[in-house]
């Protein structure tokens, strides 16, 4: 985040990386909103991003923070909990005094809808060891068991009242999501090349490099979305696959439109964003280009400005999955939870999964 980290380089083999800023602000409370996807481990710092925040915040010791999250949604990726969540992980690590208040009533949905019915029912499986999980369906119009071979006309119908916008699909893999993708923009958007305007992507890795300095929105966020309005033009260099395009801010509507470089081999990876060996790869290759600046902090400040080391990593956004879903609201939500047999006990991880997929519906 910006607000905790500024970005810098390493050395000509090390990536970009972040380093925590300093904070001089006193008496000020600080609100996190979901929080159950903060993870304490290292991604963007020298420490986990948990770490990071409670060092920014309770620099100054007259500073307070508000984490606000569902410890039923899914926690961040390859954890069992939510760590930001959990008062006794943050009273022992951090020494901290931890207050918390639990809301049990729902507002997202209508009080008598079938999301909430179901969601309820979810939470308080996840007391359980092993939960039991019941969707119901019957006599509520918001909840509704369909098959394969309804998909398309279903997808329609949601695309005709909500708009591709306010439609999802949530899936169990990147690999599902995929496909998903690919078959929506040729069945139905009768999409030709591999991208084209009109196309609706998804950021999934934060980027600094293509908003104005003075932007007020401070930077592309993972999860942001955007809409392509023109393909300016396609290339393969450094082993890579780019396009400039033009794009829209879905998330920020009075933002006016930015020029940007997309990387397009991210489209197709079944990581959630480019794998570590290739984005290795890239970085090698670009570093060759400055290889003639021989002192080492001219190079680096050039390779911070480089547009295709920068350049947007992106997925299709009409399917996701579910951590990629988390934090968002959709009208109308296509959930594929999988093959699992009728009645048979599940884990707490795939009732996590099936609640925070089932909340994301608003309608």
């Amino acid at each position: 985040h910006k607000k905790i980290y500024r970005q810098t380089s390493g050395a000509p083999t090390e990536r970009l990386s972040f380093q925590r800023q300093p904070n001089r602000q006193e008496e000020m409370l600080y609100i996190v909103d979901e929080a159950s996807m903060i993870s304490d481990e290292k991604a963007f710092g020298e420490s986990g991003l948990l770490d990071d925040l409670m060092g920014y915040v309770f620099e100054r010791s007259t500073n307070r923070l508000l984490l606000i999250g569902d410890t039923a949604q899914l926690p961040p990726v390859g954890q069992l909990l939510s760590p930001a969540l959990d008062p006794e992980l943050l009273a022992h690590r951090f020494r901290a005094r931890v207050d918390g208040v639990e809301l049990r009533q729902v507002m997202r949905q209508a009080e008598a809808s079938g999301i909430l019915v179901n969601a309820t029912e979810l939470r308080e499986e996840l007391r359980e060891e092993m939960p039991a999980i019941h969707l119901h369906t019957k006599g509520f119009k918001d909840m509704f068991k369909m098959g394969g071979d309804k998909l398309e006309d279903g997808l329609r119908w949601a695309y005709r009242n909500f708009g591709h916008e306010n439609t999802t699909i949530i899936c169990r893999s990147n690999r599902n999501a995929n496909q998903y993708n690919q078959l929506i923009r040729r069945t139905l958007f009768d999409a030709e090349e591999e991208i084209e305007a009109g196309d609706y992507i998804m950021v999934v890795r934060n980027n600094y490099f293509w908003l104005p300095k003075d932007s007020e929105i401070g930077f592309l966020a993972n999860g942001d979305f955007l809409e392509i309005t023109k393909i300016i033009k396609r290339e393969e260099v450094f082993g890579c696959r780019f396009a400039q395009a033009r794009v829209r801010l879905v998330d920020y509507p009075d933002e006016p439109e930015l020029e940007v470089k997309l990387l397009l081999d991210t489209l197709h990876t079944e990581s959630p964003s480019l794998p570590r060996d290739q984005n290795e790869a890239l970085y090698q290759a670009i570093t060759e280009d400055y290889s003639h600046l021989t002192k080492k902090s001219e190079r680096n400040a050039e390779m911070r400005k480089d547009p295709y080391l920068n350049a947007l990593q992106i997925k299709f956004a009409y399917a996701l999955t579910c951590h990629k879903a988390q934090g968002g609201q959709w009208q109308a939500v296509f959930v594929d939870h999988g093959f699992q047999k009728p009645d048979e006990p599940v884990g707490g991880e795939f009732a996590r999964w099936l609640y925070t997929a089932i909340t994301r519906a608003s309608e």
